[in-house]
Parts: C-alpha cells; sequence; structure tokens
C-alpha cells in the first residue's frame, strides 16, 4: 500500500476517533507521556491492506476506532455452584466487586437437560455450577439483580433453548419486556458434537431449535445474541491454535448457512452471533489467533455469504483464560499464568473476559480466589496502560507473520472440511465430519502430540515437569454439601405439587405437537416453562419425539 492510501486511511479512523465518545481517563504512561490512540506507518507499507486501520475493514486491529479508550471490555466472571440462592450470592459479591455482567455456570445435570432429581443426576447436583430445574429457580438465581440492566451470558448449549425460555419468564416476573434484554447464549450444538459431548437430540433437531431461536430473536430480542459459537472447549479437548481457530470459525460459518436456509437477513441476524474462545498461555499466537480470527470472518461474511452492513461483517467475542493451562501442583502459580493469558486477551482485543481462579484446577473458586481473579483483570485495565493504544502490538513483524500464518493454516482446515461435503456447504462438512470423527480425532492427535513433548521434556510447564521444588502448602477449597441436592429436591417436590399438574400436561402435548411439525419451538416453550414444567419434563418429551444420540465407535 503507497503512502498515499495510507495517509487516506489514518484520516477516515481519525475522523472516526474523534465522532467516537471517550471515557473520561489519563491515557498517559505511568511517567505522564502523551500517547497516541494508535500507531501505523509512516511510509508505504504493502502489509497494510491485510492489517488496516482500526474500525474499518478487515478488522485485524479490532472493530473500534477507539479501542479500549472508547470503552474497556466487560469484565464477565463465570460463577455458578450449589443451588440458585447461593450462586445469587456470590454474583452480588462479583457486581460488587467490580464485575459487569455475568455469565451462568451450570451444574451437570442442567448441563444434560435432567432435573436435579433424576436417578443419573445423583451425587451431581450443585457440584460444577447451579442447579436448575425450573423457571422459579432463574427467578431467586437473579433475585435482586434487574436483568434489564445486567448483561448475561448463559453457558449451555444442549438444553439451551428451555433454559432461555426460563430466564425469559424470570425476566417477565421482574416487570422486564423481553426487548430490554441483552446478553449471550451459547447454544453452539455442533462444538458438543466436536468436542464437549453434552447433547440431547442428533443434530438435525438440535438445528432445528437453534434456527427457531435465531427467528425469534431477531423478530423479538434484538440486542440479544442466541448464539455464541464455542472454540473454548474445542481448545481445552487438546486442539492447536490454528484448530480452534478454524473449526470455530467453521461452526460459525454453518450457523449463517443456517440463518440464509431460514430466509433470514445475514445483516439482521449476523451481528446476533457472538464467538467464545480459550486465551492460552502462548502469549504472542493468542493475540495473533484473535487478529486472525476478526479478519477471516470479516471476509468471508462480505465475501462468501454476501453481508454488507458493517455489524453484520463485525467477529465480537468473549475469552476466557485456558483451564487446562492450570495446574494442581504448586497452584499459586496458576495466577501467573491467568494474568499473561488475560494480557494476551486484552492484547487481541477480546470485547469481554473472564480470569480463571488459581484452585479451578482443584474445586470450584473460593470467595478469595475468585475476587484475585476479578482484581486481575482490573490490574491489566487500570495500571499496565495497555488500554491507552488501540492494537499496540500492530506492525510487529512476528506479529504480523504469526497473525498471517494462523490465517492461512485455518484455510487450509476449512478447505478439508468443505471436501467432505455431500453439497458443498460448510454445514454439510461439519456434520460428516462429526459422523466420520474427523474433528475428534483430529484434536486426539494434537493432543497427544503435545502430551508426549511434554513427557520427553521438550515442553515446560513449571512445577509439572521442571522447578517442582516447593514450600507451598494445600489450598483450602471449596465444597458443596450433599444438603444442597436434598434440598434441591425437597423444594422441587413441593413445586411439583403446587403447580397446575393439568396446564402442564397441556402445555407439554401442545408443545409435542409443533415438534412434530414445522413451527416456532419458542413460543410454546414459554408457555410450558410458565406452568413451572421442568427442564427435564421438557427435554424428555423432545427425547420421546425426537430420539436421542450415541456417538460413532472410533478406532
Amino acid at each position: 500500500m503507497d503512502p498515499q492510501e495510507i495517509e487516506a486511511g489514518r484520516r477516515r479512523w481519525q475522523e472516526r476517533h474523534d465522532a467516537a465518545r471517550k471515557r473520561d481517563a489519563d491515557f498517559t504512561t505511568l511517567s505522564g507521556l502523551q500517547v497516541d490512540p494508535v500507531y501505523g506507518p509512516e511510509g508505504a507499507d504493502p502489509r497494510m491492506e491485510r492489517i488496516g486501520w482500526p474500525g474499518e475493514f478487515p478488522y485485524t486491529r479490532g472493530l473500534y476506532a477507539t479501542g479500549f479508550r472508547g470503552r474497556a471490555w466487560t469484565i464477565r466472571q463465570f460463577s455458578g455452584f450449589g443451588n440458585a440462592r447461593q450462586t445469587n450470592e456470590r454474583y452480588k459479591m462479583l457486581l460488587g466487586a467490580g464485575g459487569g455482567g455475568l455469565s451462568v455456570a451450570f451444574d451437570m445435570p442442567t448441563l444434560m437437560g435432567r432435573d436435579s432429581d433424576d436417578p443419573r443426576s445423583l451425587g451431581e447436583v450443585g457440584h460444577c455450577g447451579v442447579a436448575i430445574d425450573s423457571a422459579a429457580d432463574m427467578e431467586v438465581l437473579f433475585d435482586g439483580i434487574p436483568l434489564g440492566d445486567i448483561t448475561t451470558s448463559m453457558t449451555i448449549s444442549g438444553p439451551a433453548v428451555p433454559v432461555f425460555c426460563m430466564y425469559l419468564v424470570a425476566a417477565e416476573r421482574q416487570g422486564v419486556a423481553p426487548r430490554g434484554l441483552d446478553g449471550t447464549l451459547q447454544t453452539d450444538i455442533f462444538k458438543e458434537y466436536i468436542a464437549q459431548k453434552e447433547w440431547l437430540f442428533p443434530p438435525e433437531p438440535h438445528l432445528r431449535l437453534i434456527g427457531d431461536l435465531m427467528e425469534y430473536c431477531a423478530a423479538e430480542i434484538p440486542a440479544y445474541k442466541p448464539l455464541s459459537v464455542s472454540g473454548y472447549h474445542i481448545r481445552e479437548a487438546g486442539s492447536t491454535a490454528a484448530q480452534e481457530l478454524a473449526f470455530t470459525l467453521a461452526d460459525g460459518f454453518g450457523y449463517a448457512e443456517l440463518g440464509l436456509s431460514r430466509g433470514l437477513d445475514i445483516n439482521t441476524f449476523a451481528p446476533g452471533l457472538s464467538f467464545f474462545f480459550d486465551a492460552h498461555i502462548d502469549f504472542f499466537e493468542e493475540i495473533a489467533k484473535f487478529r486472525a480470527a476478526r479478519r477471516i470472518w470479516a471476509r468471508w461474511m462480505r465475501d462468501v455469504y454476501g453481508a454488507t452492513s458493517e455489524k453484520a461483517l463485525w467477529l465480537k467475542f468473549h475469552t476466557q483464560t485456558a483451564g487446562v493451562s492450570l495446574t494442581a501442583q504448586q497452584p499459586d502459580n496458576n495466577v501467573v499464568r491467568t494474568a499473561i493469558e488475560a494480557l494476551a486477551a486484552v492484547l487481541g482485543g477480546t470485547n469481554s473476559l473472564h480470569t480463571n481462579a488459581l484452585d479451578e484446577v482443584l474445586a470450584l473458586p473460593s470467595e478469595k480466589a475468585a475476587e484475585i481473579a476479578v482484581r486481575t483483570q482490573q490490574v491489566i485495565m487500570e495500571e499496565t496502560g495497555v488500554v491507552n493504544v488501540v492494537d499496540p502490538l500492530g506492525g510487529s513483524w512476528y506479529i504480523e507473520a504469526l497473525t498471517d500464518r494462523l490465517e492461512t493454516e485455518a484455510e487450509k482446515i476449512f478447505a478439508q472440511i468443505k471436501d467432505m461435503s455431500p453439497d458443498g456447504t460448510m454445514t454439510g462438512g461439519i456434520l460428516r465430519g462429526i459422523e466420520d470423527g474427523w474433528f475428534m480425532a483430529e484434536i486426539a492427535e494434537a493432543a497427544f502430540t503435545y502430551q508426549r513433548q511434554l513427557e520427553k521434556g521438550e515442553k515446560k510447564i513449571v512445577g509439572v515437569n521442571c522447578h517442582t521444588g516447593t514450600i507451598e502448602e494445600p489450598l483450602e477449597i471449596l465444597r458443596v454439601s450433599h444438603e444442597v441436592e436434598r434440598e434441591q429436591n425437597k423444594v422441587l417436590a413441593g413445586r411439583r405439587t403446587d403447580r397446575d399438574q393439568a396446564a402442564v400436561a397441556a402445555a407439554l402435548t401442545r408443545m409435542t405437537e409443533v415438534a412434530r411439525g414445522d413451527g416456532n419451538m419458542i413460543p410454546v416453550m414459554l408457555d410450558a416453562v410458565r406452568a413451572e414444567a421442568t427442564l427435564g419434563e421438557i427435554c424428555g418429551a423432545l427425547k420421546d419425539e425426537w430420539g436421542d444420540y450415541s456417538e460413532p465407535a472410533r478406532f
């Protein structure tokens, strides 16, 4: 790109920057030196076509001309344990400590669409997240927390739609209209078949529900994001950074194709697709991954799927630091790991961030560990100066080379996925890859390669295969009492006794009838939730209609 084009780009950026709102804050160094909001080349630079300026295509340097000078990322701590009342108390503590949004962690029975008193739930209620059986639990979960004022993320995919309906009903009971809600629902079923394994039905019914949700939110709750396409669980399962990038964006392309197949306008529904990435420990590779993700998504949305509005080209993403990088040995080291990973997410331009607690490798976070995790983000935000300049590493020979390399690797993987497709679509390739076990095999091979490097000592983990001596003492960890399960089941039994059983049965019957046709499932599911049908009853009725799914054996 010649100097005249670069200068024209700088002027475009300046106009956008000057017209945008900025935070009232000090944007100087610790020594008082003034710094510019962005830096770029002074002369010709052939890389600028790929790098660009902040706030314009291809968005390598971020979505906004002002970066974090305009608005800092949202501190959104993932949290949930025990029953709804206990988690509500933790939420109030996190919000009081400076959290800007909520992210709900559900227990295993809820993630699998089961009630707490299901025999298969025994010993799991409230242990890895909060137990939610009906809309009444959701009311307690958000008691005293105005849902119209707080953005709420819910990390759940298999039973995401009925859980979302419970969230809507809890908002109704607070007096909040649906259009006043903002947040994100994970809903990403592709990554369940690829990595996390928490599905309820075969792929087609799940995709039908996701399509229904996309239609409903586009019409009724335009600010809400009904899909958070998740690479986090793919990376935690052992993938490489390039695989996480490619598999995640391919899934996103599949959901774009789903929306288009429903007759939705790409410019209307694409802004409701958000993303969720892992921030791992390889600092520069992670920054490059985030930058490449924005660039790839914008180009594919424009050139392949025909998006024309700016917001439809934007890849907005939440980041969580890498749980798999945490170690049970010398767990205090996890504070350092988390801080480095969080800094990579920030330098990569994340829109919101969760920082893992030092004890999460052992148990759910203690209150003290959760506070340290929040404070880690606040130290980065308030003390380090990284919010002062947009994409401060942009133009670095190393960062730009890594960004280009990851983009190239991702494109190779996209081609492999499309080659598997019987109809030439990304969706067809994803479904075939799931059916053949291709995704799982690719991740397993990457995980095996890394593990072998660890065992040979070629890769190092402090406290595990090097620098193992320590004076550290065992941690006191949070333990969820079995009394939580007994109390939850007692409350659930009381709700079943007190509700109008005929109304529940009628609502479930009507829901099943709609499931047999092609009507939108959201309104009838909302009716079942309003009647206090439980999560297990709703999911059980749909399983009876749509069947279950078993992963094909692969040797």
